[in-house]
């Protein structure tokens, strides 16, 4: 299992995964920070990425913040 911190960037022209260096990726998201969409968003987001299925992704901590932990099994 590896863990990232995640910088999430709701409301983007686009949907956009980028490692910033080890262990940390910044998140680009057109779905709003409402209602969990962002973090819905997110998982989606990080499975494609790493080609995983999304129920292998999950928020460790953070859930109402832009700065996040995530689990990637």
């Amino acid at each position: 299992m590896n863990r990232y911190r995640v910088k999430v960037i709701p409301r983007s022209s686009k949907n956009q995964v980028e490692e910033t260096g080890p262990g940390e990726l910044k998140v680009k998201l057109t779905a709003p920070p409402m209602e969990g969409a962002a973090n819905a968003a997110l998982i989606e987001a990080l499975a494609d990425h790493f080609k995983k299925r999304k129920s292998a992704v999950k928020i460790l901590s953070g859930h109402a913040s832009r700065h996040k932990w995530v689990e990637i099994a």
